[in-house]
């Protein structure tokens, strides 16, 4: 059981490592590697959807990533790729979008369900039938004959 939970660790962490980026994107500079890994890491892969570039196997993130790198080399600044990207995908390709009008939905939505949510839940609480406070709370005579009748019952058993 434990040799076989090992191993499973062993394959999941063998397994990260071919989804990285491949060796023959690597830059030689390691301040622009360095550079090229924080602009992917923060660039959605278009087909995956909720993965970064960085770490995905699909063919338009690696065109993705040798198109930063490229672009770093040319001497672009990180903005400049943000733009470029965001021109050509538009603000989906971002993990963060800027918060402008044509993305307003996308970033007030959580709290327009979290809003709607709410106003449901206060609704049904007050829709829901309230017991009535009684301030007897005796049996009456015929109910404590009753009552003793069926634990006299139940003692008996």
């Amino acid at each position: 059981m434990i040799r076989a939970g090992i191993l499973a660790l062993g394959i999941a962490a063998l397994s990260t490592a071919a989804f990285a980026v491949e060796p023959d994107e690597v830059l030689s500079d390691p301040v622009l590697e360095d550079r090229a890994r924080a602009i992917s890491a923060n660039v959605r892969c278009v087909v995956c959807q909720n993965e970064p570039i960085d770490s995905s196997n699909a063919g338009v993130a690696r065109d993705l990533r040798v198109l930063i790198r490229e672009r770093l080399v040319a001497g672009d600044t990180d903005q400049e790729i943000y733009d470029f990207l965001v021109l050509r995908y538009g603000d989906f390709v971002l993990f963060k979008p800027p918060f402008k009008p044509s993305t307003y939905a996308l970033w007030l939505s959580p709290f327009a369900i979290l809003l709607i949510g709410g106003v449901a839940v206060a609704v049904s609480l007050s829709r829901r039938p309230r017991k009535p406070a009684s301030k007897d709370t005796h049996l009456s005579a015929e109910e404590e004959t009753d009552l003793a009748k069926l634990m006299k019952e139940d003692t008996s058993l």
